[in-house]
Parts: structure tokens; sequence; C-alpha cells
């Protein structure tokens, strides 16, 4: 993957140069201080993921990713700010981008947002193959779906999605059976009570065991991600967010004494409350 850093902060250049070497996340094919210089770069270097600061003079990252989106659409777009105004962040996720990370800059969540970007990106592109395969075979007279009526999703799936990404594993094969999951009881209104998770999985699976199984993984992955958010930075927002809702905070602080050597025990994760807070939260308007 290529990545491309625009902030006018030097700083803040070097502390993501650093990453990114140190992490393997990619090649950094350019940096600049300001979004014109990088309007200039993206059609010559054409980078797979832009790391773009939100406020910066001259041009802000939202009037930023607008312009560089129409010169190349299918490079995502990562954005960075010290701002928690909730029209803000709204407004950057409007303008295209795939993930917000709030600054202080922790390294754990760049390095889990970059390499979970860097994996859809790479699934979009297998599929966009496997389409223009399929439209190359298509009978005459027979159209393949737009796109657009393709991307169109309803407002709980956006929402949920958003929430895995900020758990750092949408990237993850368990992250869509959450959401198959997730989907089919707010379709049917169903109280994830009434069921165990495997008759729940059994409804739009074969193989409940097999989904299940993936389920837990990511949920545990996710309990770890924030917990390396905890230990980084208290005060992070996707911290202070889902570690007492999605999870029991007990449960989480346990992760974080293991992850310090300081416990035997890995933070446990209650399933069904687990996807019963997803579901809630994701219907929240």
């Amino acid at each position: 993957m290529k990545l491309y850093v625009v902030d006018d902060d030097k700083n803040i250049q070097n502390i993501l140069k650093m990453i990114i070497r140190d992490r393997a996340l990619g090649t950094l094919c350019g940096i600049a201080s300001n979004g014109a210089d990088a309007l200039e770069d993206m059609p010559v270097l054409k980078p797979d993921i832009v790391i773009v600061d939100l406020l910066m003079p001259e041009m802000d990252g939202i009037t930023f990713v607008k312009k560089a989106r129409t010169l190349l659409p299918s490079t995502a777009f990562i954005m960075l700010s010290q701002v928690a105004s909730k029209d803000m962040i709204a407004g950057a996720y409007e303008s295209g981008i795939e993930f917000y990370i709030q600054k202080p800059i922790n390294s754990v969540e760049v390095e889990t947002v970059v390499r979970k970007v860097g994996q859809s990106l790479s699934a979009q592109r297998t599929l966009m193959q496997v389409q223009n395969l399929f439209t190359s075979q298509q009978p005459a007279g027979i159209q393949p779906a737009s796109p657009s009526s393709l991307s169109q999703e309803r407002p709980h799936i956006v929402r949920l999605k958003g929430i895995l990404q900020k758990l750092g594993i949408i990237g993850e094969r368990g992250s869509r059976d959450i959401i198959q999951l997730v989907d089919y009881l707010v379709e049917h209104n169903i109280n994830i009570g009434e069921a165990t998770l495997t008759e729940l999985c059994s409804n739009f699976s074969d193989n409940p065991k097999s989904v299940e199984q993936r389920i837990r993984r990511s949920a545990s992955a996710g309990m770890v991600n924030l917990a390396n958010l905890g230990l980084e930075d208290y005060s992070n927002d996707t911290f202070t967010t889902y570690a007492n809702t999605l999870y029991n905070f007990e449960q989480v602080r346990r992760e974080m004494d293991y992850i310090r050597g300081k416990g035997s025990r890995h933070g446990n994760v209650k399933i069904k409350s687990f996807l019963n807070a997803l579901m809630v939260a994701c219907l929240e308007p």
C-alpha cells in the first residue's frame, strides 16, 4: 500500500513517518504541508491511502478530501484532528473519509486503522475485478446493478460499520457475521435474550457454530484494541465511549492489566450483551 500524509505540523509528519516505517504499514510515497501541494501530487503518485489533518491553513481537510476524491475516487482517506465536535466529524465522514482519528496520535490506533482500511481496499478491488469479469460475461441486454445502488445502505448498517471501524475490527471475518446478525435482529425485531447465539446464527447460516466462533473472536479482538487504546490514552474518545457500553469496564481493565503483565487472565466478553449493545447503539438517531 502507498500512503501519503497531509499535515502542516512537522512533528505530526515525523510521528506518522515513524509509525508507517516501524510498523511496516506500507510505502510512504509523499508528504505535504498543505492541501494545494497535495492535490498536485495526487495524480502523479496515486496513493492508496491518504492521512490528512482536518484543520490546516488555506484549505481545510474536508475541502481537500472532496477535491482529491474527484481526482482519485478509489483512494481511501483517513482524517486526523483534535476537534471532537460531532458536527465536524459528521462533515468529515460526509466528505468521503473512511475513518476519523482524534489527536494526540495513538500509534496502536493508527496501525489498526491503516491496516483495516488497507484490507478493505484490497477486498473492494478484488470485488471490482470479479464484477468486471462478471460484466464481461453478461449476455446482451442484461445490465449489472450500478455501483450507487449497491452502495446504498440502511442507516443502522452505516452506523454499525462505523462502530466496528472504531473498534478496529471492520476487516475481521467475524465483523461480516456481526453485521448480518445485528441486521437480522433489527429487521425481525428480535430480543437477543430469547434464543442462544447458535440458534440465532442458524437463521442465516448452515454452519452456525463457525459463525459464532468468528463473532466471539472479533468481539474479543475489539476488547484488546480498546484496552490498548486505554493504555496509550485513557481519555481517548473511542475508549471512553465503548469500554463501558459494548463491554464490561472491569473486564476491559483486566485486559489492560494482562497486556501490561500485571494480570494472568484476559478480559472476558459477554457476547450477547456485546451484540445487544451494538444493536442499541446502531439504532440511536
